[in-house]
């Protein structure tokens, strides 16, 4: 079985066990991931914090249809001194018991989550994995070579929910449980997927028991419910020796113990073949290795994207956004087609759908960048593979129609308007990726003409004029050349804010929007920069100055009035926060590039850059192990929230590190 370096980005944790900090413990969290979109997740301390901390939560439809089987594992080592609790569980009023976490010895998240305890009894690793392509989650338990045989209990809790809810005690619960050697099947409820637990025990002991009361203080961070009641259906019994591990598959089909153990051998062996993980810049190796968990495989076989973990699911705008980053620089060409091919049929009336449709639902299609980064994303894979064929089987068709519709006008009165600026918006309706709506209530509508809309759109036509030529269509080229010139003479004069000496937000009736914003940026970050050179340097300047933090980029500068420095607090709270000053990594992608294009000298901006992206490195060791936040407070110390696994936060900083820093594009 491989093993792996320590990284000097990824946290090992290793201390006495009389020195375990609960709250340093509990505020790392680890993440896997089986491919479909289910995932298992929880604390170092293995206390569950969220109602998204569980060991199985299967996506029944994927990557879509989410449901939580398997909340926790309470563990217990019996030897000749008596018992030793491994588990630790948080319950409402503040209570810890038991505290497993006082036995932990030491903790490392790769090649995956690994424990080890020490404990009256003997040493004990516990290591787990989901497993690519299954609802299936195996944990893997062992002796040290030194310790003496012990038994170990392990009891399953349960919930069997919607990954969005909690669960309370009830009587609708099945747990009729059937078994038969080295397997027990449990279920759970109707609509529900049954658990198959697959064991090399010596016993099992059925059981219908509810534990009330766990306590989700991060759930009551985000104003939402914090409480759920679990139910146990039953005892596995192992007998420990060294040697010879106890193995427990849960999953939702049946899977021996020996079948368990060489799906996890192969699992754990894979990881050494992840993308980038010879190359020799330990950051691209890291931020590499954390691309893995977002490209998933659909019910259909076409693979997608997914937005962030826990609670997203797959969305148009931030997979295109995502996938150079995701998909090119980490030489998936073959899932970055996939992915084009499989929105490509479903672009209507000039749009690619921001949430896809799944069986027995329709697209929703209520972005006004979403189709143009597709457009921009389309370019970079077919520039990096050379991959003409794709635009030929009828890809360049689908380009050629979002013009023209773009041209007469689609929803939400998206339009190329006379000057060649776009513009949109209708009541009620959050186009851009500011995208917060409370209720009715949109916080950010920037109705009109947004600047990274015109910025995108002027990209999109010098893309499809570029692709045009490569193809031979000399005349399509040549038309769509002359609107891209019309729409830089029109951005440079209408968008100039000659008074800050950077761009406006939005452009609209009422007037200019004068907020101080990180989407001016994509106006030199983008393949085609559609801001004149002599401007670059001075918007580069007001953006590091008024919004970069080594987080990333705040959302709005400090000195608007209607700036909002913390990300807390219930729903409403939060979306008013959520671009009115927030911080977003993800944005450090397009700073990184716009800050190296407008500085003469390559090299000192590159280095500058560079240290700015090792901040990064050090959070992805802080919060999310090995992943980086969805978001981060304006204000110091820019604590982090939102998804603790974000897509675009991984990709963009990733993308720029190799294209821009590194000045290494990727080649097929």
């Amino acid at each position: 079985m491989m093993s792996v370096a320590k990284s000097p980005y990824s946290w090992h944790w290793s201390l006495s066990a009389a020195a375990a900090d609960l709250p340093q413990l509990l505020e790392r969290e680890w993440l896997e991931t089986n491919g479909l979109g289910g995932f298992a997740s929880s604390t170092v301390a293995g206390g569950n914090t969220r109602r998204y901390h569980a060991l199985l939560i299967a996506a029944t439809r994927p990557p879509v249809g989410r449901v939580v089987l398997v909340n926790s594992l309470q563990e217990t080592m019996i030897g000749p001194e008596g018992r030793t609790e491994l588990a630790t569980n948080l319950y409402h009023g503040g209570f810890v018991h038991p505290s497993g976490y006082l036995q932990l010895e030491s903790f490392s998240p790769l090649p995956a989550p690994s424990w080890r305890f020490r404990t009256q009894h003997g040493t004990i690793e516990k290591s787990l994995a989901m497993i690519q392509g299954r609802n299936l989650t195996v944990v893997r338990y062992k002796l040290s070579p030194d310790s003496p045989a012990a038994e170990l209990e392990v009891r399953p809790l349960f919930s069997g929910r919607d990954y969005h809810s909690v669960m309370r005690s009830n009587d609708s619960v099945k747990l009729q449980t059937r078994t038969s050697p080295g397997l027990v099947y449990i279920p759970l409820y109707d609509g529900v997927p049954s658990v198959w637990l697959g064991h090399n025990a010596q016993s099992f002991q059925p059981e219908r028991t509810w534990y009330y009361n766990f306590d989700y203080p991060r759930e009551r961070d985000r104003g939402l419910e914090d409480r759920e009641d679990l139910v146990s259906g039953g005892v596995l019994r192992f007998r420990l020796q060294p040697g010879r591990p106890a193995w427990l598959a849960i999953g939702t089909d049946p899977v021996s113990a020996d079948d368990a153990a060489e799906l996890f051998r192969r699992e754990i062996d894979s990881r050494a073949n992840s993308p980038l993980a010879n190359d020799p810049d330990p950051l691209v190796r890291e931020l590499a290795r954390a691309t893995s968990p977002f490209i998933v495989r659909r019910g259909d076989g076409m693979k997608t994207v997914i937005a962030g973990y826990p609670w997203f699911t797959d969305w148009g705008r931030d997979t295109f956004i995502s996938l150079p980053g995701l998909t090119l620089v980490t030489g998936r060409f073959d899932v970055a087609r996939q992915i084009i091919q499989a929105f490509a049929p479903h672009v209507s009336e000039g749009m690619v759908p921001n949430l896809f449709p799944d069986a027995g639902s329709t697209a929703e299609y209520n972005t006004i960048d979403g189709t143009l980064w597709y457009m921009n994303a389309v370019y970079k894979y077919v520039t990096y593979s050379h991959d003409l064929e794709l635009l030929r089987g009828g890809l360049i068709d689908v380009l050629d129609s979002v013009v023209e519709w773009h041209e007469r006008g689609t929803r939400y009165n998206i339009r190329e308007d006379s000057d060649g600026l776009v513009a949109g918006g209708a009541d009620g309706v959050q186009l851009t990726w500011m995208d917060a709506k409370v209720g009715d209530d949109v916080v950010t509508p920037r109705r009109g003409k947004p600047v990274e809309i015109s910025a995108l759109w002027y990209s999109a036509l010098e893309a499809l004029a570029k692709l045009s030529r490569q193809l031979g269509r000399v005349r399509q080229a040549e038309r769509y050349e002359l609107k891209a010139a019309r729409t830089q003479r029109a951005f440079n004069t209408q968008f100039w804010n000659a008074d800050q000496t950077c761009l406006f937000d939005v452009l609209s009736d009422g007037g200019a929007d004068m907020s101080i914003r990180a989407n001016q940026l994509f106006a030199l970050s983008l393949p085609f920069p559609v801001l004149d050179e002599s401007r670059r340097g001075s918007v580069v300047q007001t953006v590091e100055r008024r919004l970069l933090t080594p987080l990333g980029l705040r959302t709005l500068d400090p000195a608007n009035a209607m700036y909002i420095g913390r990300f807390e607090g219930g729903p409403w709270q939060r979306d008013h926060a959520y671009h009115q000053g927030t911080v977003w990594p993800w944005l450090l992608g397009p700073f990184v590039t716009a800050y190296v294009r407008a500085h003469a000298d390559q090299q000192a901006a590159r280095g500058r850059m560079r240290e700015l992206l090792e901040n990064l490195g050090s959070h992805m060791t802080e919060a999310g192990l090995g992943g980086i936040c969805e978001v981060a407070d304006g204000e110091w110390p820019h604590r982090p929230g939102g998804c603790y696994f974000q897509a675009w936060s991984v990709a963009e900083p990733l993308r720029a590190l190799c294209e821009d820093v590194l000045g290494r594009p990727p080649t097929r």
